[in-house]
C-alpha cells in the first residue's frame, strides 16, 4: 500500500511542478520529495535529463536541513542545470544567471547565489534594506563536485572537474581539475 501511496504523491507533485511555466524538466529527471521552486513568470529554470533533485534525508548519507530550493525570482533570471547531476538539499538562487554543467555532484546543504541581495550602502546604511544588490553570473562547469555546506558566491566560475571540500566558501574562480577548500576557498592541488 505504501508504494501505491508514494506513486500517487509523486504524480501529484509532478503535476504541480509541470504547472510552473518557467520550469523545464528533461526526460528522466527525478525528485525525492518536493523541492521549493520559486520562478518569476519571465524567468527560466531548466533541469537536464537524468538529473536527481533530492529533498529527503532518508535515502542520503548526510542530513539535509531543508528541501532543495530553486529560485529565479527576478525577470530574466535563469537557472540551468545540466544532465546527469545529483543535487541534495541545495539552495540555488539566481537574480540573473546560474549555470551548472553536466555530471555535477552537489552535496547536502550547499548554497549557490549570484547576488548578495543588498548593496553595502555605507553612505546610507539605513537604506541597505531597500536595495537589491548587483548580480554576477555563477558557472559550475562539467563534472564539478561540491562537498556538504559549500557556499558559492556571486561571480564565481568553478572549472571542469574540480572538487570543493566541505564547508568551503568560494568567492573567487577555481581552475579546472583542482581541489580547493577553506574560507575563503584556496586551491590545494591541481591535477
Amino acid at each position: 500500500m505504501r508504494n501505491l501511496w508514494e506513486k500517487i504523491k509523486y504524480k501529484l507533485m509532478l503535476k504541480r511542478l509541470n504547472k510552473i511555466k518557467s520550469l523545464s524538466i528533461g526526460p528522466g529527471v527525478s525528485f525525492r520529495n518536493e523541492p521549493v521552486i520559486i520562478a518569476h513568470e519571465n524567468s527560466t529554470i531548466k533541469i537536464g535529463k537524468n538529473t536527481l533533485i533530492n529533498s529527503r534525508s532518508e535515502d542520503y548519507h548526510l542530513s539535509i536541513y531543508a528541501p532543495s530550493k530553486l529560485m529565479a525570482d527576478r525577470p530574466g533570471a535563469s537557472i540551468t542545470i545540466g544532465e546527469n547531476c545529483r543535487i541534495h538539499g541545495t539552495c540555488i538562487h539566481a537574480f540573473k544567471s546560474i549555470s551548472i554543467g553536466n555530471n555535477c555532484l552537489i552535496a547536502g546543504n550547499v548554497q549557490i547565489i549570484d547576488c548578495n541581495a543588498h548593496d553595502l550602502s555605507f553612505e546610507n546604511p539605513a537604506n541597505r534594506i531597500n536595495t537589491s544588490g548587483k548580480s554576477k553570473q555563477v558557472i559550475l562547469e562539467d563534472n564539478v563536485w561540491l562537498g556538504t555546506n559549500v557556499v558559492v558566491l556571486p561571480g564565481v566560475t568553478i572549472g571542469q572537474g574540480s572538487v570543493i571540500s566541505a564547508n568551503s566558501v568560494v568567492n573567487k574562480d577555481i581552475p579546472s581539475m583542482s581541489i580547493a577548500g577553506g574560507n575563503p576557498a584556496k586551491v590545494i592541488r591541481t591535477f
